[in-house]
This record gives C-alpha cells, sequence and structure tokens, in this order.
C-alpha cells in the first residue's frame, strides 16, 4: 500500500471553506453583525406601575420609536438610520401588542 499525502486535502479543504464564505459574504448571505448594528435587551427595563403610586422617567427620549406591526412590538433608531428590530424577551419570544395595528406593507422602513 502507498501512503498518500493529506496536505494537499487539508489545503482543498481550507480553500474550499475560505472561498465559499467569500462567495457567500460577496452575494450578501453572509452578514457580520457589529455592536452598533444591535441593541441589547437588557437596555431596556419595565416599569411596573401600581395604580396610586407615582413612577418617575426622565424627560428625555429614547433615541429609540416602538410601533405595534402585525402583532408584535417594532423598535425604529432615530439615530442610526435603517436600525430596526423586533422586541423580544429572554427567550427570544416576540412582544406582542394589542391596539391600532398598521399593516407591514405602509410601515416606515427607516425613521428620520
Amino acid at each position: 500500500m502507498s501512503e498518500r499525502n493529506p496536505i494537499p486535502l487539508i489545503l482543498t479543504a481550507i480553500g474550499s471553506v475560505i472561498g465559499t464564505v467569500a462567495v457567500l459574504s460577496y452575494y450578501g448571505y453572509v452578514h457580520i453583525a457589529k455592536p452598533e448594528d444591535a441593541l441589547l435587551l437588557a437596555d431596556y427595563t419595565m416599569l411596573k406601575t401600581i395604580p396610586g403610586e407615582d413612577y418617575r422617567v426622565s424627560l428625555k427620549p429614547a433615541p429609540q420609536v416602538a410601533q405595534c406591526i402585525d402583532g408584535v412590538i417594532v423598535l425604529f433608531d432615530t439615530e442610526q438610520k435603517g436600525l430596526t428590530g423586533v422586541l423580544v424577551d429572554n427567550r427570544k419570544r416576540a412582544i406582542r401588542c394589542t391596539g391600532q395595528q398598521v399593516p407591514a406593507e405602509s410601515a416606515p422602513a427607516t425613521r428620520p
């Protein structure tokens, strides 16, 4: 039996993986998220309101605007154009909303 040299096989496998990732990222199938592309759920806190008790909030509004679209809360960032997202809990379940719902096709793609 003759022994095969494994180096060409290893180099071929590494080259194939690099080439596949390069092609997928070129066509937009691979997106590397940057920290500024996301808002952490931990940045939000729910203030429980109890009838008869006061609560305090800042007079300066947050840079995000929430809207009820198709029964879920969608956040639009007013500082970073194009940054939108669905509000979820720690198990990645969408936070539902009730009331006036805006059809998805009439919702703004970005907020000023």
